[in-house]
């Protein structure tokens, strides 16, 4: 494993961190048992950086996790979220001061820990001045509880508004070969002020590492379901495009997965991935893309997949939740 440095104050992370979502439901029933064995073996191939949020699982997976890594916490670089709550019978966004506490408290207590390394607002409640839920932060890094700052899914505005208040270590934004909405402004920004951009769904929500091209449908229990791009015409569209990828691979003896989280390591020192998995069964191949060497043919084919993918990446409902 190789490590990088984001943010300022810095955080080493490995280059490659692990993605916890999958375990608790997202793409169909997982197993506590393969999950937690599959965190450990991430660790002992020297993953140091896991990401959960206290929604996964309606906090399943907070739980998980604190359970899979008890061993090893003072060796790792451990992520959460929070800003999602239930309301009246609804999903809601909240990033108030009392609830920033709040959320926190509750998922310290899950996680078995007493500090968070990387706690990020998992989306932007434009109800509340960001002003305000960066304050509340700064305020729980003075009490020991958080070690850095983070933001879910930012636009740029906010993200500099945020900045002003305290030091944002790192954004989490969906950000892959085929979804790369982050890019210039962005993403330049972020490197001007040393912020770390951690991917999550690198690999496509599972299209770039090969595994959906023989998908026809999904399990009601997989949030695919419901994606534009995972339905109809707009997914037999994509799964060709994705062949083109595959086949490239192929050529090059290299597997998909591997090419697609090279890629986005050489998109610049302060990305760090977090690909899921439910199993560690492709865990040494996933690891093994720091060791992977891109040249110019090959970047310059992979910058041709984006525009060529139909379909949103949320549904309409989902929407609400972004900022504009």
């Amino acid at each position: 494993m190789k490590y990088r440095i984001i943010g300022q104050p810095q955080l080493k992370v490995s280059s490659i961190g692990l993605g916890c979502w999958g375990m608790s439901g997202a793409y169909g029933k997982g197993d506590d048992r393969t999950s937690i064995a599959t965190i450990q073996q991430a660790f002992d191939l020297g993953v140091t950086f896991f990401d959960t949020a206290d929604i996964y699982g309606n906090g399943h997976n907070e739980s998980l996790v604190g359970k899979a890594i008890q061993s090893f916490r003072k060796n790792i670089k451990l992520a959460s979220k929070f800003g999602f709550r239930q309301h009246n019978g609804s999903l809601e966004l909240c990033g108030k001061a009392d609830y920033v506490k709040t959320a926190c408290e509750t998922s310290l207590k899950r996680l078995g820990t007493d500090y968070i390394d990387l706690y990020y607002l998992h989306r932007i409640d434009k109800s509340t001045p960001i002003e305000e839920t960066v304050g509340a932060l700064r305020d729980l890094i003075k009490e020991g509880k958080l070690l850095h700052i983070g933001l879910s899914e930012v636009s740029l505005t906010t993200l500099k508004k945020a900045q002003a208040v305290h030091p944002i270590t790192a954004i989490q934004s969906e950000y892959s070969l085929i979804e790369r909405g982050i890019e210039d402004e962005l993403r330049s920004y972020c490197e001007q002020e040393q912020i770390g951009i951690v991917p999550f769904c690198p690999l496509g929500r599972g299209f770039l590492s090969g595994s959906l091209q023989n998908v026809t449908s999904f399990d009601k229990a997989d949030y695919r379901a419901n994606m534009p791009r995972f339905m109809g015409t707009d997914f037999e569209v994509n799964k060709s495009v994705i062949q083109q990828f595959l086949d490239f691979a192929e050529q090059r003896s290299i597997k998909p997965a591997q090419l697609a989280l090279a890629w986005l390591l050489y998109q610049g020192e302060q990305v760090v991935p977090i690909p899921g998995m439910k199993t560690g069964r492709h865990l040494p191949d996933n690891l093994a893309a720091v060791d992977v060497r891109l040249t110019a043919e090959g970047l310059e084919f992979m910058s041709t997949l984006a525009p060529k993918i139909k379909g949103d990446r949320y549904p309409a409902s989902n929407k609400k939740y972004l900022e504009d």
